[in-house]
């Protein structure tokens, strides 16, 4: 087979086809691409470190897909940690991105988007909260930013605060720091509660349905980002045309900017003038004990839907 044109080097990483586009659609080459993952390379990678890794790939003429495994062929410096996944019953070779030269060297595998679990391998307790703000299809961001501010106001009637930063898709991410570290499931059951409370400061606007069809056009208020589950890192790109980021906000910008505004061929631009991710973090805070009496007594989303489904359907089966 013959060898393919090297087109640069950086970092030792051969990089390639670098003037095709990214995948098919996206109206952004690879070279920018690895450009932006280049520029924003040492705000990245503190949210990858020491974090199981899933990707998302595109190659020519396919959809992009989410990859777990460390590809076969992939350098033997890239560290892999393998862990038991219970929904597959198989045991996934995941790889840890610590350094420029594997960013590059994933990039180069057309890996768009990059998704670390919320703590590191073999942690069992965490030091923030996640929400996960879920607007309905075709929903305009302004459904979405109209949803974020009475999460807002929950955690500030709680003494608690959230850094914000768009989901690169179509969503937003709050992110709130603890002064503590709480064991998983308290994180879970807290998350829980503060989204329970802050759809119930807006119930025509948020919604912690996890049945979709029980959402009435409303945002979903997701709790479920915790743990070993995973979320789109802070800079990363998303597989969808123009390559938009997920990218920090303030809470003043909300109402005046689009996610849009924010690609691989816009963010090295605006890097210099403005507070990256880690600059725009409150302060942490200690967890009110009663957000934890209050989510224990939620049931858990996927179970719940679980049960509920079951029941939906012996009704449809009794003709009810």
């Amino acid at each position: 087979m013959a060898r393919r044109q090297v087109d640069e080097v950086r970092d030792g990483v051969e990089l390639t086809s670098l003037d095709a586009e990214a995948f098919d659609g996206a109206g952004v080459t690879k070279r920018a691409l690895l450009d932006h993952l280049d520029a924003v390379a040492a705000l990245l990678l503190p949210a990858l470190t020491d974090r199981p890794l899933s990707v998302v790939r595109a190659r020519p003429g396919q959809a992009p897909f989410m990859q777990k495994n460390l590809p076969r062929g992939a350098p033997d410096w890239i560290p892999t940690v393998d862990v038991w996944a219970d929904s597959s019953q198989r045991t996934v070779h995941y790889p840890l991105c610590h350094d420029r030269r594997t960013l590059l060297w994933f990039g180069n595998q057309r890996a768009v988007e990059f998704h670390p679990t919320l703590v590191p391998h073999g942690a069992t307790t965490t030091g923030e909260l996640v929400v996960d703000l879920d607007p309905p299809d075709g929903a305009g961001f302004d459904r979405v930013v109209a949803a974020a501010y009475p999460v807002r106001a929950a955690l500030a009637e709680l003494g608690l605060a959230a850094a914000v930063k768009t989901s690169g898709a179509t969503g937003l991410h709050l992110v709130v720091p603890l002064s503590e570290p709480l064991p998983i499931d308290d994180a879970f059951a807290a998350t829980r509660a503060v989204c329970a409370r802050a759809a119930a400061l807006a119930p025509d606007v948020a919604t912690t349905a996890f049945i979709r069809d029980d959402r009435g056009g409303r945002v979903f208020l997701d709790p479920t980002r915790v743990g070993g589950a995973t979320l789109a890192a802070p800079y990363s790109p998303r597989a969808r045309p123009g390559l938009p980021v997920s990218f920090p906000l303030t809470w003043d910008e909300l109402d005046r900017v689009s996610p849009a505004d924010f690609t691989v061929g816009t963010v090295a631009g605006l890097l210099a003038c403005r507070p990256t991710w880690g600059e725009l973090r409150p302060g942490p805070a200690p967890l009110p004990a009663v957000l934890l009496t209050e989510g224990r007594a939620i049931p858990v989303p996927r179970v719940a839907a679980m049960h509920e489904g079951k029941r939906r359907k012996r009704a449809r089966e009794r003709g009810e």
